[in-house]
């Protein structure tokens, strides 16, 4: 079973395919522990056969579950409910717009600067230290249940951390945008809508690429800028409570994928 999770503002959210379990550390010191089933499109079943859309699929669902996640822990866990980080995206944003519209330095160059300042507000908020060693336990907690290992001696650095996709979805944007510009269209809502969206998809088809050929050349250099900023930026070593809350999570989760039915067609 393959998991995935991120850190929250003062715990750890973790998902399967079928489910979702949180731990957050309350301020008096204990730990409030939630969880319950991933929301379901529809028309998953045939959507995640279709290249680009299954990727879009995945990332909708998982997005999903934060409103359950902020509703079940009843307070600002998430960490875009840091009002600074409301405020970096606002700046950048604007700042993304103003080189997108500059007349200065090629379309490449534009792209790329925007690329870079787009990055910005997610390396604002994993400054946040408390923030950075809950993700170091989340990505712990997963790699240890993955490999059977003690949480205290795993990496602090996934594979398939969300920063993994930073480099197929900088090339993917930056390819659409170009193509955007060259067919005269990049000012038109539609066309850009579209366009962002094939980029995500795109991206998200080479992550999962990426996690399933990890020794291939071209999935080394493309992981090599989201583990770095991992190493750099966005993980910390956690605190042992922090790893406990983490491992609480886990057994959540673990207790509702044993306590579940199998899925139709398993």
């Amino acid at each position: 079973m393959q998991l995935g999770g991120m850190a929250l503002r003062n715990g750890v959210l973790l998902q399967s395919e079928r489910f979702w379990a949180a731990a957050v550390r309350r301020p008096g010191g204990g730990v409030s522990v939630t969880s319950g089933e991933k929301p379901r499109l529809p028309a998953r079943d045939s959507l995640q056969r279709v290249p680009l859309l299954r990727g879009l699929l995945r990332l909708g669902e998982s997005l999903a579950v934060l409103p359950a996640v902020r509703r079940s822990t009843g307070g600002p866990v998430l960490p875009q409910e840091d009002p600074r980080l409301l405020a970096a995206t606002a700046a950048s944003a604007v700042a993304t717009l103003a080189l997108r519209r500059s007349r200065r330095g090629s379309p490449l160059l534009k792209e790329l600067a925007a690329a870079g300042v787009s990055l910005a507000p997610i390396l604002l908020l994993l400054r946040d230290s408390r923030l950075a060693r809950y993700h170091g336990a989340e990505h712990k907690s997963v790699a240890a249940y993955e490999g059977g290992l003690d949480p205290a001696t795993a990496d602090k650095e996934h594979a398939r951390c969300g920063s993994n996709l930073i480099a197929p979805l900088v090339v993917t944007t930056v390819a659409s945008n170009l193509v955007l510009r060259a067919a005269g269209r990049e000012r038109q809502p539609v066309a850009t809508f579209v366009a962002g969206l094939v980029s995500i998809g795109t991206a998200m088809e080479l992550f999962s690429w990426m996690a399933r050929h990890q020794d291939h050349p071209l999935s080394r250099t493309l992981r090599r800028p989201g583990i770095e900023m991992q190493r750099l930026f966005t993980t910390s070593e956690p605190t042992a409570e922090q790893l406990d809350v983490a491992d609480l999570a886990l057994r959540e989760l673990l207790r509702l994928e044993e306590a579940a039915p199998e899925p139709a067609g398993a």
